[in-house]
């Protein structure tokens, strides 16, 4: 099982995460933002990953610095849950509808670092939530998780249909980079020889 564990403590947040990338979907998030919880279900349901997460993060000044560690953590869950990538099929892509959102989504587990956030997110708030902390907590992942993500949104007017597509649009891809290839017999994925 490729599954990881980090810790993160700083002045702003607390963090306990616990990740299976071969997982069945299964979620128990208490990010103390709530909106953000109902988004990290939806991706581990539609990434087929199992992940249990705990942050106290200052959300009485706002909820950016646990938006942005959350993010970091995942992401650092991710790469060392991979290991040296043997096997992956490193790449997934999906365009997904939500309603009347459709959200393109790619992934290159690459080794590195790159986000193209192409969302045009109508409201500066769904609930408590502000919608720019979608876009950091992409950043903070694609850079501690070393992959190249892409992040379109081709139709939508629903702030939350816009959201809520893009991160089941991520889970799903990930679902696809993540899984192991048959045809690859153990092989790391790039010409190089590594993906880093």
């Amino acid at each position: 099982m490729r599954t990881s564990e980090i810790k993160r403590t700083t002045a702003e947040t607390d963090i306990s995460l616990t990740l299976s990338l071969d997982g069945t979907g299964k979620a128990d998030i208490d990010s103390g933002v709530p909106f953000l919880d109902h988004m990290l279900t939806l991706l581990c349901v539609h990434g087929r990953m199992d992940m249990t997460l705990r942050c106290k993060g200052d959300t009485d000044v706002d909820d950016h610095h646990s938006a942005e560690d959350i993010g970091i953590c995942l992401g650092e869950a991710i790469r060392q849950a991979l290991g040296d990538k043997r096997g992956i099929t490193r790449y997934g892509n999906i365009t997904l509808p939500m309603d009347e959102a459709l959200i393109l989504c790619a992934v290159d587990i690459s080794g590195r670092a790159h986000l193209s956030y192409g969302l045009d997110i109508p409201a500066e708030k769904i609930g408590t939530f502000d919608t720019e902390l979608g876009e950091e907590f992409f950043i903070a992942l694609s850079r501690s998780a070393g992959i190249s993500l892409h992040l379109m949104q081709l139709a939508g007017k629903n702030s939350h249909h816009i959201l809520e597509g893009a991160f089941k649009a991520f889970g799903r891809a990930m679902r696809q980079a993540v899984r192991i290839d048959p045809e690859l017999a153990g092989e790391i994925p790039s010409s190089k020889g590594v993906l880093a």
